[in-house]
């Protein structure tokens, strides 16, 4: 952010600070929260630890020959992608117990409910990892910030004593097709040992030092509590001018589908 730029958005923090503070719509406790939540997450850095979750047992996946439970895909198997078919390299795994009446946020997987991004997508619920990203409008959005409450939302598992999770990567980094939604394979920024199955990685490949995959696309993402702030600074200013980032406005076109299809 240039010295101009960051000028005027204190400018406009200020002002609407004044604004809300008036209104009483943002409090203290919330501003904390915020803080606090970035912090757990390890996003204050502005970095992103590697969670690795990605897809729930029994989400589909679509390879050639129609679609598959994900923990049933194998490696060298091929699966449909935005750049044709390829193969898998390898799946990977991570299994979670509850260890308290309800599962962690971070844990506990969301719901996209079917048709939620589209007419066609996806084309039953899906449900991810809350870090894990869907390819909309050419960027990556982790799926944590497309919750509206009612076609993307928290799924109800508090039943369950244990979720499983699998993660398939590719030699490069991808989008497949999960449940016919758009989803993105494993990106690797550094070791795999948060996979129960990294054993078997290093037994396929060894300890292998591999350059760190190039994104798809760019993944975008809310950054510490100045990034949080910044997105409600840019909620709070839309109905006077439409300032949204393509998070946003993805969420809002999805939230607005909501009122008008079934769920």
């Amino acid at each position: 952010m240039t010295h101009s730029s960051r000028r005027r958005f204190l400018e406009i923090s200020a002002g609407l600070a004044g604004r809300v503070a008036a209104s009483g719509a943002l409090s203290l406790p919330i501003l904390a929260s915020i803080s606090k939540r970035a912090k757990a997450d390890g996003r204050d850095d502005g970095g992103e630890r590697h969670h690795y979750h990605c897809f729930l047992r029994g989400t589909r996946i679509l390879t050639p020959s129609g679609d598959i439970p994900v923990e049933d895909v194998t490696i060298g198997a091929l699966v449909e992608t935005l750049n044709g078919p390829l193969p898998v390299r390898w799946i990977g795994h991570q299994r979670f117990r509850k260890d308290s009446p309800s599962w962690h946020w971070s844990v506990a997987p969301i719901r996209v409910a079917r048709f939620a991004l589209s007419d066609q997508h996806p084309r039953r619920d899906l449900y991810l990892s809350p870090k894990h990203s869907l390819f909309i409008d050419g960027f990556l959005i982790p799926v944590e910030w497309l919750v509206n409450g009612r076609s993307i939302a928290l799924a109800t598992m508090d039943d369950r004593k244990v979720i499983e999770y699998f993660h398939i990567e590719l030699d490069t980094h991808e989008v497949v097709f999960a449940e016919g939604a758009p989803s993105e394979t494993l990106l690797i920024g550094g070791d795999r040992e948060d996979f129960a199955n990294f054993v078997e990685y290093e037994r396929l490949y060894g300890r292998e030092e591999r350059l760190a995959m190039k994104s798809f696309a760019p993944v975008l993402t809310y950054k510490g509590g100045r990034g949080e702030l910044e997105r409600l600074l840019r909620l709070a200013l839309s109905p006077v001018i439409d300032i949204r980032d393509p998070i946003q406005r993805a969420r809002d076109r999805i939230a607005a589908r909501a009122e008008l299809v079934v769920m």
